[in-house]
Order: structure tokens, then sequence, then C-alpha cells
């Protein structure tokens, strides 16, 4: 009996799976539908190859934290390090090592002893009594501990990989379960989503994907700031082209006002004009971040917010607690008292509330009423001002600081043919993201937007985005992605049936583009940790392009179904491609970025 198995877009036939193997996830599938198409890993019994319990790194630091206090007892030192606090990194060098800790140059000091001499006793317990898979401890300059392992580790971390699949592999509980909202965007309806807005957008939602599967429950918000002076504006400008008259000075002039003002048979009231306006561009831009992947959870109204009462009851609560004052006939926030550089407008004197006004009693929303432990605000630039009376407003309102995270986006320019263009929605000649996905696609918006940190101002050669090569990073990355699609097709033509893991010797896989391959998938876990803690997701692009670039080394230099390769070794290269399939899926998957079975 054959079971139907997903890979890379091929159907492969595997023996079914002994009685006692592990239930099958799809089996409800028929419910719905859809096709039931179970997972190898629970379709086939991995008892040859079980899954650990800890990792090859936490197995080391257990070690390690156990020896320094063998250590500490045997020799009086006043010190004992937990696990969890025993640092261990990769050596940059392969030479010096699969792992390095500087545990002895940390805890010399409290110990009483100076580092080389507690690395060596280090060296000399682990030593006489080795972690698993260590063949060897050194010291290396001042106190560093190296350990060499041998490869079963990595055997050992590929079945891991494989037995917990795409679902479960690489997800570190680094939140808890803590409650996040990413709130990113948020432009301005009163225009298309430029590209600066879009490259800060993929951060947000990528940002949004790594937390997720970092143990965080993440909720993504889209402000929407349809009320206020703006709003005015566009509909003075819409107003305008539907009489033919010049847009105002200060209004806005793209063409897309042209069109609004065309569909446009609502009364002449600026007001109603522009909301009416924003409701339409709001619906476009919608449909535009939709075509890169990013969805909202929730489409938060500045206006309701302001309609509600919400912004009278927040400058109430401040003044209870004498932090506003009038002045010029306006209301004033003493954000001075709480870290500001000067005080802050919150109702102008023609009765308008200020932005900061608005924003507080979102972010006062945010915390006090919707409950989010935690809100991460992604801002464009020019909002650089507007951070410390933002930080001020929230400490007043009795909600610890440290809670809010605001990151900022800085100046995005794309160059094709020498020259680039500034983003403006007034003066109507911003780059579109709509443009920049119909000329590269959505793939190559996603990742070209995700290859540079946040807060580093990027410049884009279209050019050579364009190109079908090694040096274009999205054909690069998506290419090993197709070509493991290629290894199925070319498998299910010959007749290749790929056995069950417990059938195949891992081990034979022993080929330095192997081991390299898996080292980079072993990684993943930690990546993804190290992402969601420093709210990078640029160090999950980083790894996806170095786990293509291995991927491509093994293809090249490792034959998988050529007629010479030994039939016990195409198994073993098989599940390996399989566990690049399963690494490529979670990695695109975070940054929004699909992964083809053909190119």
């Amino acid at each position: 009996m054959l079971y139907p198995l997903s890979y890379g877009g091929v159907r492969w036939g595997i023996p079914a799976s002994p009685p006692d193997a592990p239930p099958d996830r799809s089996a409800n599938c028929s419910a719905t539908g859809q096709e039931c198409t179970p997972d190898p890993c629970h379709a086939t019994s991995l008892t040859a190859y079980p899954r650990t319990t800890m990792s090859t790194r936490d197995l080391l630091a257990d070690s390690v934290s156990n020896a320094l206090s063998t250590i500490a007892r045997r020799d009086g030192l006043s010190v004992e390090v937990d696990p969890g606090a025993v640092h261990l990194e990769r050596p940059a060098r392969r030479e010096h090592g699969d792992w390095s800790t500087n545990v002895a140059l940390v805890t010399a000091k409290r110990a009483g002893t100076n580092p080389r001499a507690l690395a060596g006793a280090l060296v000399e317990q682990l030593t006489a009594d080795p972690p698993l898979h260590v063949t060897s401890v050194e010291i290396a300059g001042p106190g560093f501990i190296n350990f060499r392992l041998e490869n079963g580790w990595l055997i050992d971390s590929l079945a891991d990989l494989l037995a917990q699949g795409e679902e479960g592999y690489a997800r570190p509980d680094v939140g808890h379960g803590e409650t996040v909202q990413v709130e990113f965007i948020s432009a301005n309806p009163t225009g298309p989503i430029h590209v600066g807005n879009g490259w800060w957008g993929s951060y947000g939602d990528a940002l949004a994907r790594v937390l997720d599967r970092a143990g965080y429950r993440v909720s993504r918000e889209y402000y929407v700031n349809d009320t206020g002076g703006q709003i005015r504006t566009l509909g003075e400008s819409l107003l305008a082209r539907r009489r033919g008259d010049d847009v105002p000075e200060g209004g806005y002039q793209g063409e897309y006002v042209n069109d609004l003002a065309a569909e446009f048979d609502g009364p002449d009231d600026v007001t109603a004009a522009g909301r009416w306006a924003a409701e339409q561009i709001l619906d476009r831009i919608k449909a535009t971040l939709a075509s890169v992947g990013i969805i909202f959870d929730e489409w938060y109204s500045q206006a309701s917010i302001e309609e509600s009462g919400a912004v009278d009851d927040t400058i109430a609560l401040l003044a209870e607690k004498g932090l506003v004052f009038e002045q010029d006939g306006a209301t004033w926030f003493r954000a001075t008292e709480l870290g500001d550089t000067r005080d802050r407008v919150l109702r102008k004197a023609n009765g308008d509330a200020t932005y900061l006004a608005g924003d507080l009693a979102y972010h006062r929303d945010k915390f006090l009423v919707r409950g989010f432990d935690r809100v991460i605000d992604v801002f464009g630039a020019d909002h650089h001002g507007q951070v410390a009376s933002l930080m001020a407003g929230v400490e007043a309102l009795g909600i610890d600081p440290a809670r809010l995270e605001v990151r900022l986006g800085q100046m995005v320019s794309l160059v094709d043919g020498g020259e680039s263009v500034k983003m403006g929605k007034r003066a109507g000649n911003a780059i579109a993201l709509d443009s920049l996905v119909a000329d590269i696609g959505p793939d190559a918006t996603r990742i070209l937007s995700l290859m540079s940190s946040l807060d580093q101002a990027t410049t884009f050669d279209l050019a050579s985005v364009r190109e079908q090569s090694a040096d274009n990073p999205v054909f690069y990355v998506q290419m090993a992605s197709a070509r493991i699609g290629g290894v199925g097709r070319k498998a299910v033509e010959r007749g290749t049936v790929r056995a069950p893991l417990d059938q195949v010797d891992l081990t034979l896989l022993s080929h330095e583009r192997e081991l390299e391959l898996i080292r980079c998938l072993e990684e993943l876990p930690e990546v993804v940790a190290a992402a969601a803690e420093d709210r990078a997701p640029t160090k999950v692009t980083t790894w996806v392009r170095r786990l293509a670039s291995s991927f491509h080394g093994f293809y090249h230099d490792c034959p998988i179904l050529a007629e010479d390769v030994d039939p016990a070794v195409a198994q073993a290269r098989l599940w390996l491609v399989e566990a690049t399939r399963i690494g490529l899926a979670i990695g695109l998957g975070l940054l929004g970025v699909s992964a083809p079975e053909a190119m």
C-alpha cells in the first residue's frame, strides 16, 4: 500500500507506516474537501532516529555548568553557573572547533582565580567526562574553551529536524505567550502606498511572523489616520479637481486625485469629500498590501478614537495628574517633566486634537483597554521627533515605557538607469508600491526589503534584480527551492521511492558539503530566536541566503539520483533534500516569500 507524499510539488510513493506510527495529522482533512497529504515524518516510524529532548548546545551548556559546580566544590570556589547563563557560540573559523564558550572569562573574577587557570580546570573535568558527541576540549587565548564534536551530533540534529517537520521545527519559546501588538505602515490614506511604506511594511509583517513562531501571541494592526487637517486637504484637492481648478497650495496633486474626483458625486464639503476619498484609497492600500502578503488583524480608525471621546478622556486623565496646562488658547502636555525636550500641544487653539493627543489615547487603548503586554510601533524616520513625547505620554498614563518599543525605518532609494525618485504623495511623484511589485514581483519586493536593517538608509538597483543570475539574491534563493522540486520530479520519472526514515542510514552523509548543509539547517532555531529577541527579521534573510548557497554546493558536488550513486547514499541524500525543503519553507515563510517548485 502506498500513501501520497507531497515533495517539492510532486507526489511520491512511500510504504504505509507501521501500526504504531504517530497519527496522520491530515486524517480529518476530508471534512474540508482538501486532499489528504500525510506528513512524511508522521507517516513513518522514527525509532532509529528518535527526537532528542535537548539540543547539542543545551547539552554542552549543561555539561559546562555541572563541571563548573564540581570544580567549585572541589576547590572551594564561591561560584556556580546555571546552564542558561553559559554562553556558547560557533567560532568564526571552523578550525577552532564546533562550539566555544567564554564562561571561564566571565566567572573567573567571582571565583577568585584567573581565567586561564579556571579554563584549564574545566577542560580537565570535561575531558574526563566528555559531553555527548564531544571528541576534544581545548583552551584558546586568554581562557576560551573550544569543543570539537564528531559528526554524530549533526546526524542527530538532522533527524530531530525531520521528526519535527515544517510545523514543529525552529519554534524557540522566546515569547512565553506574551501578547504583543505590532503596529506598522499606518500611512495616511491620502494617496497610494509608496515604496518606503511597503519596505517598512515588509519588516513589520516579517517581524510579526518571527515573533509568532518564537512563542509570542501577535496582533498586526494598521492605524488609519482618517481625520484632521490632511483629510480636509485631500477633500479640498478632490473638490478642486472636480471643478476643474488647480489643486490648492500644499494639496495632493497625483493622478489618483483626478481619478477620485471623476468618481465622487457627494456634496461640496471638504470633510465629507476627504473622508470618502480616504475610504477609497484605503481599499486600494489593502489590495496593494495583500499582493505582497501583508494582512492585518485590525484596521484601527483614528476618527473612531476622537468620536468616542477617548481623546478627551485621556487629556482629562493627564490633567488630573497635573500634567496639562493652558497657554495661548491651546492645551499643553508637560512632557518636559517626563524627559522630553519641550512641552507638547494636545489640543490646538482651533479645537483640533493634535496627532500626539490621538496617539496617546490610542496607546492607552492598546495597553489599558485591550491589555497588550507589549507594543511595537514601526514608524518612518520622519517620526523620530515624536518618540520622546510618545514615551513621556505613555509613562504619564501609568504604563511602563519599557513595554513600548519604537522602530524607525530609514529612507529607501531605488535606482534604475542611474536615477532615483523622491517619494512624496503631495507632489504626486511617489514611487507607488504597486508599480514596483508589477516590475519585479512580490517575492523580490519582500526579499529585497528584508536584506538590510530597518535603521539603515538603503539604495537598490532594480536592474540587477531583473537579472536571473547568482548575483541576484532573489533568484539565487528561489532557485534552491526550484532545484528541490526538480529532484522530486526526477525521482518520480525514474520510479525512485524515498524509503521510510527508520530504514535509512543517515550516517552515510559524510561529505563536507552534506555536513555543511546540515550545520546550516541546525542553526535555524537559534536564528529564529535571535531574530525575535533583536527584532531583526533580516537575520532570517541572511540565513536563507546561506542555506541556498550551502544547498547549491551540495547539489553540485553530491549527486543524488545519478546511476553510479550507491542506493543507500541516495536515500540519505533524499532525506537531506527534504530537510532542506523544510528549512527553506520555514525561512521563506517567515519572510513572506514563496518557495517555487520550478523556475
